[in-house]
């Protein structure tokens, strides 16, 4: 029985996790794949590092682009990240030598995902990347194989641990944003520099994929508005759990007609429904297809454990000899996607403004309101100090995206608007 021979660059806290699956669960790995499952060759920065692995039977390369050229390695998996240098280097150099790839990494395939997959089908490669999305949850093999029968209509995603982690505590503590985030930080669930994760950029690498696989088109993250949420208040938590509803930092992804609309950004859910009742640091995908209704996926979204689960079950598919198109269909097939404007698109919206307490101020903004053609659902109003800055909170019925962005200019321009007005949608999922 040949084994299969892997090379992994990166021994982070997945990387660890992986090499630990391999050590300890060798029989397990050897029945299900139908071959051993060894580790041959292992790079990273630091070779004095304690690791709480033993990496002493394996070859240590300084260079981690040297691992795609050993003749020792069937199958590269890379675990560095970025898009750009070492890892993007490695991943060509290994599907140029003829080498399955199993990656986790989300912002390289968004950004040079075409080229790559369209570079593995060249050179008879696998590319595969169930931890790139999600951890632990199996959405890519879910959409690429188990809804492989289903039309798309719609993907809806919270793909980022901290984020739904920092607004699970906000919404339980009563704090702001800033303590928790300090808080997560402490805990280990956002970096020193967590832009990354609350600007929602690595949600919408993972979104810009999974839109990639549900319709066709080649991955474009630039095509994406993105939205974090640095700018979520403590009232904001509070006003939407009066309203029925909860914050999540949501990707959508959704045809309409024939465009696809793409957009990551803190939206408004039902608090009972099954997006909302994702906390802490899970994620989940809820899904739209033309079979089979609404199925949703739900697990952690990261960790050393779930993600390195992953890892291991794109490498047994590389073990078995499975090799799937990256994206759903043929590379030469994806299309250039056909991007809507987000300006057309039409939604309920949640609106937050603070305002002077002073007579025709809610006349006023609902004067603008009526001229861009939006219609208050509900409306509420804390009074304080006459002439003190009140906190006013409405919400639309369905709205186009441009008439509420106009609006909102003007709002702005009111004397009695004394911040920046804050605008979310509202998703009834």
């Amino acid at each position: 029985m040949d084994q299969l021979r892997l090379g992994i660059a990166g021994l982070g806290t997945v990387g660890a996790g992986l090499v630990n699956i391999v050590q300890n669960n060798a029989d397990l790995l050897s029945a299900r794949a139908g071959r051993d499952i060894v580790i041959t060759a292992v790079s990273a920065r630091d070779k004095s590092r304690d690791r709480g692995v033993d990496l002493s039977p394996y070859a240590w390369e300084d260079n981690a682009a040297d691992l795609a050229t050993r003749d020792d390695v069937d199958v590269v998996v890379e675990l560095i990240g970025g898009s750009e240098g070492i890892a993007y280097n490695l991943v060509v150099s290994a599907l140029e030598n003829g080498k399955d790839v199993v990656t986790a990494n989300k912002a390289l395939l968004a950004n040079y995902g075409f080229k790559l997959s369209s570079l593995a089908e060249e050179h008879g490669c696998s590319l595969h990347y169930e931890a790139a999305v999600a951890g632990g949850i199996p959405i890519i093999k879910g959409l690429r194989e188990g809804l492989a029968a289903n039309r798309i209509h719609a993907v809806y995603g919270i793909l980022n641990g901290t984020c739904n982690y920092i607004l699970t505590m906000m919404r339980e503590t009563g704090r702001d944003f800033d303590d928790v985030l300090a808080e997560a930080q402490e805990l280990g669930y956002a970096e020193a520099d967590p832009s990354f994760d609350i600007d929602g950029i690595d949600a919408g690498h993972k979104l810009a994929l999974l839109s990639a696989i549900a319709f066709g088109v080649k991955p474009n993250f630039t095509k994406m508005p993105i939205q974090g949420i640095r700018d979520i208040t403590a009232a904001d938590i509070g006003f939407a759990t009066e309203l029925g509803y909860k914050i999540k930092l949501l990707g959508i992804a959704k045809m309409l007609g024939d465009e696809i609309m793409q957009v990551m950004e803190p939206v408004l859910v039902p608090a009972h429904g099954p997006i909302g009742a994702i906390e802490d640091v899970y994620n989940a995908i809820y899904l739209e297809g033309d079979h089979v209704e609404t199925p949703l996926f739900t697990g952690k979204g990261a960790g050393a454990g779930p993600t390195a689960s992953s890892v291991m079950a794109d490498i047994i598919d590389a073990a078995r000899g499975i090799k799937l198109p990256v994206f759903n269909i043929p590379a030469a097939k994806l299309a250039d996607g056909n991007w809507a404007d987000i300006g057309k698109s039409r939604s309920v919206y949640y609106l937050r403004m603070s305002v002077l307490d002073k007579p025709g101020v809610i006349a006023d903004v609902s004067a603008i309101l009526r001229d861009h053609n939006i219609s208050i659902e509900t409306l509420v109003q804390r009074a304080q100090e006459p002439n003190a800055p009140v906190p006013v909170v409405l919400t639309t019925h369905d709205v186009l995206h441009s008439d509420m962005v106009a609006a909102l200019e003007d709002i702005k321009k009111l004397d009695a608007v004394v911040e920046k007005p804050f605008l979310m949608r509202v998703e009834e999922l």
